[in-house]
């Protein structure tokens, strides 16, 4: 019987692996709990000596995956209704509250009809759309309020709450929706992992402004209640002590507007200088406890040695309290158990380990001490314990390939790489994908001596196959099974001196050794090669230690190759991979629709506002928010990665949205007979709670996600460039409308003013050149 190939044992004991795949519109909850009564029902069925374990249980995971985001779901709710009720009242902010299970239900509907599954990404970007899915009812609702406050009716107020904001509101909804365009359209592998956000975004975006404009008035008509008898008019509105400071803020920063607009450009820089400093991470680990380990063999050992070191670490194991469960799979790699994971191929030199920790925890002190074994008690072993990961698989976190024409040379130039990636002391492990080479035997054929005694290239080969592999000679019936008859060597197969004295016969009929025909030269030769693009390519690979960023790393490395880059002889080649890679070309598929994003919402802006000029300001306040991010990234120490680039991408939208409120109600203002100057500084008092309720709604609702492994750095820079970008569109903004449109300085307030603003003659026109 020939020699196995691969093997899976679990806990130590030989086993057999049965996998379950999903259909595509199934239910992996549904699937588990059905795989449960069965596998119940098979084990009282089976002899005594057989088992059956659950490897891996998706279902347990999704559901455990499903309560967290249960609970950062409600976290989130709670703050968005804390902020409604607070500030708006409990009846008012009752109405924002029955806006969110409304538009969740038809965004859920929605997702339903169009395919989008439940899944990590798509649960995460339900608690993010749920800050801003509130935005709309809170400005509609707000409107309605000071309507009323105004003494209008109730189907007075909730129309003009209609007629006044809908529109504007539809374009800041399309833009913020922009924002996260390149995300959906994104042709990479990233692109591909995280277009859900997209889509929910969209849909729940839209849902919402349709809420805002038809539920959230009709709720209003019913539940609020009208003010005849403490009629205001808009000046006592907002003549109240906080409003009127807040007058003499604006009219500050419009009175220093240069220092305001230099201030701000400063930060800008500051933000962008932050946010370069800010650690790279393409995609954050998973924060699951399983491990995944892989025991490589030198190229060429066989079976059972690889076997034998694999033994050996499930005795280790068997004996660790942190362990729960491992399986071993011999000979190759582990099947896809879960999406994330690089699969290896079968190579009898391999032994690929999943062990399951009690928690995170547990998971690390494992490592630890599987990198200290490794260390000693493995002699020409390279044991390399892994993370799971939660982004597109990645099989290490530091690649470097070197290509070219010839064999030779390319892993000439590998070697010689591979000491540059070693001298840096923040990798471990550093290997490449061809191996070891192996020794071989190479027969050199005496063609005179082969022709002269009658013997064919091919029946030399056959001899050889026969002696060495064997042929098959007949077959024997076993029951219902065929079993093949094959000849060959008994003794010596496995023992190189006895290769000369294999006998070949003749076309006389005689026997001649090997040796006679042959020369016999042992050398090395490469066990395996790999192409790329059709030339021979060797990846020179490492593992970072803890503490390090992979694409720093990577950076840091291809500096030091710099001089032996600029040797290599032409048609040789030597480029970065892995993280490093990955993220280029997932920020290369983003980028590439930043035009059209830009150009877009152009068109939005140029819709709304009729006027050129003010479309270029609202578009230059979507800068803001790197302010911001960069900073926050910083404070709490997390990374700037694909998902973070998503969320800095995404600020634009939503800082164009608010300033575009402003800047309309600046033009409202304008027509209502105010002049610039009044205009800039009571549309800033009007529109100062609406922008401060939505900001605070939507920084509040990241603060759940801020914890989450995959959202955590995304919802980390949206909540700083808000908060930021916010108090920007409050003060900054009217300064840099004043300087764009050459407005005049500000004078002292004059609270008898039909408006409680700044008289006109406190406000004359600066002198155009």
């Amino acid at each position: 019987m020939p020699p196995p190939t691969f093997k899976m044992r679990f806990n130590g004991k030989e086993a057999v692996g049965i996998g379950v795949i999903i259909g595509k519109r199934g239910d992996v909850l549904a699937l588990g709990k059905n795989l449960g009564q069965t596998v119940a029902k098979l084990q009282n069925e089976l002899p005594v000596g057989l088992d059956i374990e659950q490897v891996a249980n998706q279902a347990a995971v999704v559901k455990h995956a499903n309560s967290e985001f249960a609970v950062t779901f409600m976290e989130a709710l709670l703050a968005v209704l804390l902020v409604s009720f607070l500030s708006l009242g409990f009846r008012t902010g009752s109405i924002v509250a029955l806006t969110v299970p409304l538009v969740l239900a038809a965004t859920l509907l929605l997702m339903w009809l169009f395919g989008i599954d439940l899944h990590r990404i798509s649960l995460g970007t339900l608690i993010l759309a749920l800050g801003l899915l509130v935005d709309d009812a809170m400005i509609a609702i707000e409107m309605m309020i000071r309507k009323l406050d105004e003494g209008f009716d109730k189907f007075k107020a909730a129309t003009f709450a209609y007629n006044a904001t809908a529109f504007p509101m539809l374009t800041g909804t399309l833009i913020t929706i922009v924002g996260f365009l390149p995300v959906g359209l994104a042709r990479s592998q990233a692109g591909e992992y995280t277009e859900a956000i997209f889509q929910i975004i969209a849909i729940t975006l839209v849902l919402s402004w349709f809420g805002s404009v038809v539920f959230t008035p009709f709720l209003g008509f019913y539940l609020l209640k009208e003010h005849r008898k403490d009629k205001k008019s808009q000046h006592q509105l907002f003549s109240t002590p906080f409003y009127t400071r807040l007058r003499g803020w604006v009219g500050h920063t419009l009175n220093h507007r240069n220092k305001a607009i230099a201030a701000t450009c400063l930060l800008l820089v500051l933000g962008v200088f932050s946010l370069a400093h800010v650690p790279n991470q393409f995609f954050p680990l998973s924060n699951r406890p399983e491990l995944m380990v892989d025991l490589w063999l030198p190229e060429g050992s066989s079976f059972a040695t690889t076997e034998a070191a694999a033994k050996r670490l499930e005795k280790m194991l068997a004996k660790d309290a942190d362990v729960v469960n491992y399986v071993d799979y011999v000979g190759g790699g582990s099947p896809r158990f879960i999406l994330l994971i690089h699969q290896q191929l079968i190579r009898g030199n391999l032994a690929e380990f999943v062990i399951k920790t009690k928690d995170i925890k547990a998971r690390e002190r494992v490592i630890q001490k599987l990198n200290a074994v490794f260390a000693e008690d493995f002699p020409n072993v390279r044991g390399r314990p892994m993370r799971l990961s939660v982004g597109p698989p990645t099989e290490y976190p530091v690649v470097f390939r070197v290509f070219g024409e010839n064999a030779g040379t390319v892993r000439h130039i590998a070697d010689q790489v591979m000491a540059v990636v070693k001298a840096n002391p923040s990798v471990v492990n550093v290997n490449q994908d061809w191996q070891e080479r192996i020794p071989s035997v190479q027969l050199k054929l005496d063609q005179e001596r082969i022709r002269a005694l009658g013997v064919s290239t091919e029946s030399l080969s056959q001899t050889l196959q026969a002696y060495y592999t064997g042929v098959s000679i007949g077959k024997l019936r076993d029951g219902d099974k065929l079993i093949d008859m094959v000849f060959r060597a008994k003794d010596g197969r496995d023992k190189p001196e006895a290769l000369p004295n294999v006998v070949v016969q003749t076309a006389n009929g005689k026997f001649v050794p090997l040796a006679q025909l042959v020369s016999i030269e042992a050398r090395n030769e490469d066990g395996i090669r790999w192409r790329r693009n059709r030339y021979p390519a060797v990846t020179v690979r490492a593992d970072i230690v803890d503490g390090k960023v992979a694409s720093d790393v990577a950076s840091e490395i291809l500096g030091k190759l710099g001089p032996l880059i600029g040797q290599l002889p032409q048609g040789y080649h030597v480029e970065a991979g892995a993280s490093k890679e990955d993220a280029w070309i997932a920020q290369k598929s983003i980028f590439v629709w930043i035009p059209l994003v830009m150009v877009v919402t152009l068109m939005l802006l140029m819709i709304e506002l009729h006027n050129l000029s003010q479309v270029f300001l609202v578009y230059a306040t979507g800068f803001w928010g790197v302010i911001g991010a960069g900073f926050n990234l910083l404070l709490f120490d997390s990374e700037f990665g694909f998902v973070a680039l998503l969320g800095v991408i995404a600020l634009s939208g939503m800082i164009m949205r608010n300033s575009l409120i402003l800047v309309d109600q600046i033009r409202k203002n304008e027509k209502s007979g105010l002049d610039t100057c009044n205009a800039i500084v009571e549309a800033t008092v009007q529109r100062f709670r609406p922008i401060m309720l939505t900001a605070a709604a939507a920084i509040l609702a990241m603060i759940p996600l801020s914890f989450n492994d995959f959202f955590g750095p995304q919802a980390i820079a949206i909540m700083g460039g808000l908060a930021v970008a916010t108090v920007l569109t409050v003060f900054f903004l009217p300064a840099l409308y004043a300087a764009w449109f050459k407005v005049g300085r500000p004078g002292q307030l004059d609270g008898n003013s039909p408006h409680a603003a700044l008289t006109a003659s406190t406000c004359p026109p600066v002198d155009k050149p």
